[in-house]
């Protein structure tokens, strides 16, 4: 899940990507509301968690920008201010959560995945393949009944793979999907978590390498 995060208070923006990309998410932190648009402009996000109170372009005009633009990405509103009116007019400009602060973060990664989901083609809601089940809202993965220890990244990657069996995905859209602006597009990540995977899920193999292509699970 590709997630954009838009809050002027640096420490608090840090601190939400850093505890996202812990959730195995791709995470892209900006601090104010123009740079939110030239990312937005370049890049699909699932979900953008969106500070109202921003400086410059305001976060309200952000979110109607997005909505006037029809983007796909879900936004997750935050704001200091919590009445009940603050939530009705933050939804109504085309918000499709609202979490005041202070907040809970538990609350807040719960909230991101439940649109995430939204902002994608509706899978079901345990993935599969042969004797492997990759269960996304319990982040579980079995093999034939065993549990498998998966980092957040290797996680990801299955969690990609599974989404579409069959389909070739390249190297470049694990990188964009799976990391997050920082990774060198040149990095050797992607290889050397494929082969962590591929290890961790044992025998017999089932992500197979395509030539000049990138990766499949299963059979074309």
């Amino acid at each position: 899940m590709r997630v954009l995060v838009v809050e002027d208070f640096e420490v608090l923006a840090r601190s939400i990507g850093t505890g996202l990309r812990h959730e195995g998410m791709a995470v892209d932190v900006v601090l104010d509301g123009a740079e939110a648009l030239a990312h937005l402009a370049l890049t699909r996000y699932d979900v953008v968690v969106l500070d109202r109170d921003l400086p410059g372009v305001h976060g309200d005009d952000v979110c109607r920008r997005l909505v006037a633009d029809g983007a796909d990405s879900r936004v997750l509103m935050l704001t200091a201010a919590g009445t009940v009116q603050d939530r009705v007019d933050g939804l109504d400009l085309g918000a499709d959560d609202y979490l005041p602060k202070p907040f809970d973060f538990a609350e807040l990664v719960a909230r991101v995945r439940a649109l995430g989901r939204r902002a994608t083609p509706a899978v079901p809601p345990t993935l599969g393949y042969a004797d492997i089940s990759l269960d996304p809202a319990r982040r579980v993965v079995t093999r034939a009944g065993r549990r498998l220890d998966l980092s957040p990244k290797e996680f990801a990657l299955l969690e990609c793979l599974l989404a579409t069996p069959g389909v070739v995905v390249s190297a470049e859209q694990l990188l964009e999907r799976v990391w997050d602006e920082a990774a060198d597009p040149f990095t050797t990540a992607v290889k050397h978590t494929m082969r962590r995977l591929r290890v961790k899920l044992g025998e017999p193999p089932v992500i197979h390498t395509v030539r000049e292509g990138g990766y499949r699970i299963g059979d074309s």
